[in-house]
């Protein structure tokens, strides 16, 4: 069974979103997935179409050891189970504040069940807390969804040292195995010097002895695509709710690949795309039997570009000639802070208007 972490300090860059369809397209090819909501937000629970309010233990009652992990979990599709999470999941941290191997609870709820599925799957909260450090140690492998942008890089050093100290001292397994670049936008120059930051920082762990010195950056991008928007808020996967978008086509490739991580690096021209059939999904819900991909199922017509317009009204190649950021992965060093003193003793620019001098 391989436990994988879907871990990011920073909200909004596709963790959720990743959990849910990667594990959905590892069950749809057969085998047997469970998903962990950890997040006291229950954002994977609504995602896959449960209502928080009607859990009454779920994965708040297995870290307070009340509850057996085997019996809080629910079969929410074919060949997929889900350990539902609520509000009270904001308790957890202080109840178990004083409990003696507090950090190793879900590891321990999770042994007896490592027979019984292919994939576990946890979905870390936005934050490094006890609920994290839950799920760093019960799992083996880490997955990193990062949104290419310069301020998503500025916790990434911070983030990787965390999981560093605990390889060392609570999880000897841990790993970083892949950094999965989400609403990856090709036009703009920005996501491409992202994408080469991170690999020259990985690239310079390599034969250490890191936690990430063997982590790569997956050969797919999940494109910015509204549909993985959409589909949430009507409670399902991006399978169920459009299977021809961008979005279903990424994370087919996502999970294939990930089945194949062991193996020797893959371009990303060498990933087929796996499509699923809506109707075939439907029909074996009823049915509970495996839900097949449809390989032969046709590719979708190009979406159109989600292009801003502050984007559309600039010329040709534009993007192509801005000045490049200063992107480099480092851990923040503490803020120096000046003294109201020291502000206005500020020299001011000759050159610029009195005016503005003021207003600044």
């Amino acid at each position: 069974m391989r436990t994988i972490a879907v871990l990011n300090q920073k909200g909004g860059v596709g963790k959720t979103t990743t959990v849910v369809n990667t594990a959905a397209a590892l069950a749809a090819m057969g085998f047997r997935v469970v998903v962990i909501d950890l997040d006291p937000q229950a954002h994977l629970t609504i995602h896959l179409g449960v209502e928080p309010q009607t859990i009454e233990s779920g994965s708040y009652g297995v870290l307070i050891k009340e509850a057996k992990f085997e019996q809080e979990i629910m079969l929410v599709r074919p060949n997929l189970w889900l350990l539902p999470a609520n509000i009270n999941l904001v308790g957890a941290e202080s109840e178990l504040i004083s409990v003696v191997g507090r950090e190793t609870i879900l590891r321990e709820a999770i042994v007896g069940v490592e027979d019984k599925f292919d994939y576990v799957f946890i979905d870390c909260p936005p934050s490094l807390s006890l609920l994290t450090l839950n799920a760093l140690a019960a799992a083996s492998e880490i997955l990193i969804p990062l949104q290419p942008h310069f301020l998503a890089l500025q916790g990434f050093g911070q983030l990787l040292q965390t999981v560093d100290l605990v390889n060392r001292r609570i999880n000897p397994h841990l790993l970083v195995k892949g950094i999965l670049l989400c609403m990856f936008d090709s036009r703009t120059s920005l996501s491409g010097e992202v994408k080469d930051d991170i690999e020259r920082f990985l690239n310079n762990a390599r034969g250490t002895n890191s936690a990430w010195a063997e982590a790569r950056i997956l050969p797919v991008f999940i494109r910015r695509n509204i549909k993985l928007a959409e589909a949430p808020s009507y409670g399902k996967t991006i399978f169920e709710y459009e299977q021809n978008c961008h979005g279903a086509q990424d994370y087919s490739k996502v999970a294939q690949y990930i089945q194949d991580m062991d193996s020797p690096l893959q371009s990303s021209d060498s990933i087929e795309p796996a499509y699923i059939d809506i109707n075939q999904v439907e029909a074996d819900v009823e049915s509970n039997s495996f839900v097949q991909f449809d390989s032969q199922m046709p590719q979708d017509n190009p979406e159109p570009s989600e292009t801003s317009p502050e984007m559309q009204n600039q010329p040709a190649g534009a993007a192509e000639h801005h000045e490049k950021p200063p992107i480099e992965i480092r851990e923040i060093p503490p803020q120096e802070t000046q003294s109201p003193a020291e502000f206005s003793e500020a020299p001011t620019d000759p050159n610029q208007p009195e005016s503005n001098q003021q207003q600044l």
